[in-house]
């Protein structure tokens, strides 16, 4: 890869790395206009994440925690693939494509980027080039993108099983917002 498409990595990685950061502050420490561990707990038991506060804690932590590594480039295989797993997650509460119509553009983009960086690599501008890839090898990259994918799934169908003892239908109608009137 050249220097350029090393840079170019470096600038996505930084960039939605950082967002996911504050993504998974907002869900954590309530930072940013967020609601915090309680607030986004609340919104997630809602749509059928049952219980909702460990889910709003393992959502923050794959985002910040997956969001800084990306960033750094450090543990690349796994922290792309807890962002991609979270992002799928995220994907499935959202309808439509664009995300003015509460569509999941944003979380599949960032899930994509987090799948690209785990099955690539972070490239030469990355701390996971400067430690000889201790913390990335192929092996943990596969690992890390099956296990967050298989995670996802099952993530999913558990929320569609209790929406669907609940006799909820409005599963549909979710916009990812834990305060959108609706």
């Amino acid at each position: 890869m050249s220097k350029g498409s090393d840079f170019g990595l470096l600038l996505v990685r930084v960039g939605v790395g950082a967002a996911c950061v504050a993504h998974g502050a907002q869900k954590l420490f309530g930072s940013f206009g967020g609601y915090g561990i309680k607030g986004t707990g609340g919104w997630f038991e809602s749509v059928g994440f049952v219980p909702g506060e460990r889910n709003a804690i393992a959502a923050g932590l794959a985002e910040a925690g997956g969001g800084a590594l990306l960033a750094l480039g450090l543990a690349s295989g796994p922290a792309g693939a807890a962002v991609a797993g979270n992002m799928v997650v995220a994907s499935s509460t959202h309808t439509g494509f664009f995300n003015t119509g509460g569509g999941y553009e944003l979380p599949a983009t960032f899930g994509l980027v987090g799948a690209a960086v785990a099955a690539g690599g972070p490239g030469r501008y990355s701390l996971d080039a400067l430690t000889g890839d201790a913390l990335n090898k192929p092996w943990l990259r596969a690992v890390a993108l099956v296990g967050a994918l298989a995670s996802a799934a099952y993530l999913i169908s558990e929320r569609a099983r209790v929406l669907a003892e609940r006799g909820d239908d409005t599963a549909a109608e979710d916009t990812g917002d834990p305060h959108a009137e609706g």
